[in-house]
């Protein structure tokens, strides 16, 4: 009796260290980034940091490709991606879609991020330490419509420097969808000048991909805040309570190896309200409604 007595408690105990023991969350977590660079290569680069993301946090992560920097908005807002690598613009948009959704961390270099104004060498735009009036008249090529880098700061400086919007100053004006195309338009002479992200210049020119003698950097842009982690504000709902402040640290303690398929040394924390000047010039250019 005893002995059977014992081996019932003995069951007990086992389950109740069973129950109490840590579960991997079934859930997946689902996280994406802007299409600011070519999709194929963006998939390659970050299913790895999926893989990292799973390993540390204990849940399933999948990296989600998308082609447009819009889809990558609306997916977020409606909750199919819960953890994005937005550039500063598609980060407000974001969190205007989805209250309560918070800027975790961005790259060390993101709090002085800038554009490149570059120029085919047979446009006769030559390199100033001003915004380069020689534009003037010329085809000119932004990014994608979304982007903070290939589009909305650029057009504040533009219209800063000029007094008028990008189709009155430029004779023509096109969007080539990423700063990979843009540099491909100005190359092959579709447009005589544009507008993108300094790292992807400088990428490709390290590459041997395009000669910085037939694309000219003509104009280096002041410094903005960029790119960012946002996360959903459903994730502490979704993956148990403390899970955002977790997937913080998770980003923060990111090793280099990782950091690099940003583009980034480290990550460093920020906050919604250091995006609040990429919402005001949105407003001021027209692209947000008041």
């Amino acid at each position: 009796m005893m002995k059977t007595i014992a081996l019932a408690a003995l069951s007990l105990l086992l389950a109740s260290c069973t129950q109490e023991a840590p579960k991997r969350v079934h859930k997946t977590l689902r996280f994406s980034a802007i299409p600011d660079q070519n999709t194929t290569e963006l998939e390659t680069r970050y299913k790895p940091v999926a893989d990292y993301l799973a390993d540390k946090l204990g849940v399933k992560v999948e990296y989600v490709p998308v082609t447009q920097y819009s889809a990558s908005v609306q997916q977020f807002k409606n909750g199919e991606i819960q953890l994005a690598w937005f550039g500063g613009w598609t980060h407000v948009q974001a969190r205007i879609g989805a209250p309560g959704a918070q800027a975790l961390v961005m790259g060390a270099e993101d709090p002085k991020f800038h554009s490149y104004f570059i120029a085919h060498k047979d446009s006769g735009i030559e390199k100033s330490d001003k915004f380069p009036m020689a534009m003037k008249g010329k085809k000119f090529s932004f990014g994608s419509q979304s982007s903070t880098s290939g589009r909305l700061f650029p057009t504040k400086f533009i219209m800063d420097a000029t007094h008028t919007t990008p189709d009155k100053f430029f004779g023509a004006v096109m969007f080539s969808g990423s700063h990979d195309q843009t540099l491909q338009y100005v190359n092959s002479k579709t447009a005589d000048c544009g507008v993108l992200n300094y790292q992807v210049y400088d990428d490709r020119i390290a590459k041997g991909k395009y000669d910085p003698e037939t694309i000219k950097v003509v104009w280096v842009t002041p410094n903005y805040p960029d790119y960012n982690f946002t996360a959903h504000p459903d994730l502490d709902k979704d993956f148990g309570e403390g899970f955002t402040a977790r997937l913080k640290q998770v980003l923060l303690d990111m090793p280099p190896e990782m950091t690099r398929r940003f583009g980034r040394s480290k990550f460093i924390e920020t906050k919604n309200a250091d995006f609040d000047i990429v919402e005001k010039i949105a407003r001021e250019v027209g692209l947000l409604s008041n």
